[in-house]
């Protein structure tokens, strides 16, 4: 595959930005007149597609929490190590209040909507009974019975 060369790779990582590929060949340096035929000669070649879709994979994996992440989090709440900040008002007198922030630790409820997370992922408050096991089948003809019957 060819290497990029330094305005390609401009224009890739300005099209990440708003995947808008005539704004990204201008940002990149193309001309404004030739930006929209540029932008879709450049989405089309393969070693563009290629660096894109790299480059979009490496910041999905930056940006989204994976199941272990998620797992770490929900520990933490059910654990009571994670902190929240909320803002409390308190009154100053003479019918005025304030605002402040304050951080505090995970309540009851929190912690047990996360022990509930946790347990459904792993299976933990399942109702279903799994029952396993090889039971017989045994088919039983009636019918040869019932024509002897009628003869």
């Amino acid at each position: 595959m060819k290497p990029l060369t330094g305005k390609q790779k401009r224009f890739c990582d300005e099209y990440l930005i708003d995947c808008n590929g005539t704004q990204a060949a201008i940002r990149a340096g193309y001309s404004p007149k030739t930006a929209n035929v540029i932008a879709s000669s450049n989405l089309t070649k393969v070693n563009i597609k290629a660096y894109i879709e790299q480059r979009m994979k490496e910041i999905e994996d930056e940006q989204i929490a994976d199941a272990k992440e998620v797992m770490k989090y929900l520990t933490s709440v059910l654990r009571g190590e994670s902190e929240a900040e909320i803002v409390v008002v308190e009154g100053d007198g003479d019918g005025m209040s304030s605002a402040r922030r304050i951080t505090k630790a995970p309540d009851e409820r929190e912690k047990l909507k996360a022990a509930e997370l946790i347990g459904k992922r792993y299976g933990i408050f399942t109702e279903k009974v799994n029952v396993e096991g090889a039971i017989p089948v045994i088919i039983h003809n009636d019918l040869e019975d019932d024509e002897d019957d009628s003869t």
